[in-house]
């Protein structure tokens, strides 16, 4: 028996092409099912909910996930990359030396318990973390099988040092943004952001997916290119960035 998305409380975005909104921090997860792969965007929080995620992917694509994409270096996005052993994981270059340094993972400790994660919880996801083995500088071309073909984008920095997008090729065009466009609330710019940058990273987003793509942000509800502009614009005003 088929199980849809709708059923395990995914959404379908397009065709192969869907997402979740994880609970606590309505952080969005993504998935992209291939020929014989399944490519999944951020981990969630924690090992548990990475394992579940994990489970629900696997689930939805009858198939084993093969690649892991981290859209940024941030707790709720990848605390649980440690439960997709075997998968090939992907980020934007420098993440290493966040997920590889102890002070990086002592950060990402802390900003996980001022979130409200159980601290053994943290410490636990944060021991198990590994430097994604493919580092993305500019674009790479992920061949799904099939004729499916992904392309992860280093369009940071912004939110992040580290900023990675997901384009997926279609009709209509998908766009994983990560936390340089967030839907719920107001774009959070922690002592890791770069403010001055930001405004760009979303022109490079627009740029990517175009006026009829669909915006899958790090947190919220699915956006149009309308939205990423008008973010981009109140980012700008917000921290004196001319354009």
């Amino acid at each position: 028996m088929t199980v849809t998305w709708e059923e395990l409380g995914w959404e379908r975005v397009a065709a192969g092409v869907g997402r979740c909104r994880l609970p606590r921090w309505d952080c969005t997860a993504g998935l992209v099912v291939g020929a014989d792969t399944a490519l999944v965007i951020d981990a969630g929080s924690s090992l548990a909910e990475g394992a579940r995620l994990r489970t629900r992917a696997e689930e939805l694509a009858g198939r084993r996930v093969t690649h892991l994409a981290l859209t940024h270096p941030h707790f709720d996005h990848v605390l649980g990359a440690a439960a997709f052993a075997g998968a090939e994981v992907f980020g934007a270059v420098g993440m290493d030396t966040v997920f590889g340094a102890r002070h990086g993972r002592e950060e990402l400790i802390a900003d996980a318990v001022r979130g409200g994660l159980d601290a053994d919880a943290a410490e636990e996801a944060a021991a198990a973390l590994v430097p994604p083995r493919h580092q993305v500088s500019g674009e790479w071309t992920l061949d799904l099988g099939g004729g499916r073909q992904v392309l992860l984008a280093n369009v940071g920095p912004g939110h992040t040092a580290h900023d990675l997008a997901v384009l997926v090729p279609g009709s209509p065009e998908v766009v994983f943004c990560g936390d340089l466009v967030e839907e719920s609330g107001e774009p959070q710019a922690g002592p890791d952001a770069v403010p001055s940058r930001w405004p760009a990273a979303l022109d490079r987003l627009l740029a990517l997916g175009g006026e009829d793509a669909l915006y899958v942000p790090g947190h919220g509800a699915v956006v149009d290119a309308g939205f990423v502009r008008a973010q981009r614009d109140a980012l700008a005003t917000r921290f004196g960035v001319s354009t």
